[in-house]
């Protein structure tokens, strides 16, 4: 069994894709990917996407404000614990830093992630962190804010070998997407080889970034596999074991999920 630990069912255009949200996870099932994490980017959206998946017993989520969004909405704890509440939601996120796409509200990232790292330490909830061009500021901060019992995710990781070691001693597991597949992403490729397996998640990030041999089109969760049998080929393992050991991985991190 496969589990797509990341994905926004809720972003995905279906109407472009000519299907509805129950056919792609039928689409999913059918791949026997029987389990998939919907991650909150904003909480304005939060209950519109909880309707979206409230039919899917398959289909677990988050909480949280993506650093993309903190200048429409700055850390609002309150509204946090608020959706932290619903008991579909079983982690914190995505929060995080990203200076590659804005330089402009550095300080309200930080104050964003820290508030949101001392929420899920608080609550006891794994956190899902994206992380991007602010390598010392997202480790410094997960050291000093973070829970590392309940630690979290650097998901969609694109960074160092260095950084995803030392999230890795801080008790963080390590989130690869459809990226290893990319015909330029030999260096991330490095990465996961050296990755322990224990530490390793799977993920779409759906809609975007879909693998070879779909790159181009809207991501989903079926193609979770393609990115298990990259993980495979890179250390030389069985897709099987690839499945087996990140579906252990993911029930360890988000422990509020039933296996």
């Amino acid at each position: 069994m496969f589990i797509d630990s990341h994905c926004h069912l809720d972003r995905i255009n279906l109407e472009k894709l000519g299907a509805s949200l129950s056919d792609l996870v039928s689409a999913a099932q059918a791949k026997q990917v029987n389990k998939m994490l919907c991650v909150s980017i904003d909480l304005i959206q939060f209950q519109t996407m909880m309707d979206a998946i409230a039919p899917f017993e398959s289909v677990w989520a988050s909480a949280g404000v993506h650093p993309l969004h903190v200048d429409e909405q700055p850390f609002d704890e309150a509204a946090l614990r608020s959706a932290l509440a619903n008991p579909r939601v079983v982690a914190v996120g995505e929060s995080g830093l990203d200076y590659y796409y804005s330089r402009d509200h550095i300080d309200a990232q930080k104050v964003s992630f820290s508030g949101h790292l001392r929420v899920a330490g608080e609550l006891g909830l794994p956190i899902i962190v994206h992380t991007r061009d602010a390598r010392e500021d997202t480790l410094d901060l997960i050291a000093s804010q973070g829970n590392s019992k309940s630690a979290g995710v650097l998901h969609c990781f694109t960074e160092s070998l260095d950084m995803a070691m030392s999230a890795v001693d801080l008790n963080y597991m390590i989130s690869f997407s459809g990226i290893i597949t990319f015909r330029n992403a030999k260096a991330l490729r490095e990465v996961v080889k050296a990755v322990p397996l224990d530490h390793i998640l799977i993920e779409t990030d759906s809609p975007y970034l879909a693998p070879v041999p779909f790159r181009g089109k809207q991501n989903q969760p079926a193609y979770v596999v393609e990115v298990a049998q990259c993980v495979a080929d890179i250390k030389g393992i069985t897709i099987e074991e690839v499945a087996s050991r990140t579906q252990e991985n993911f029930y360890r991190l988000f422990n509020k999920v039933p296996a």
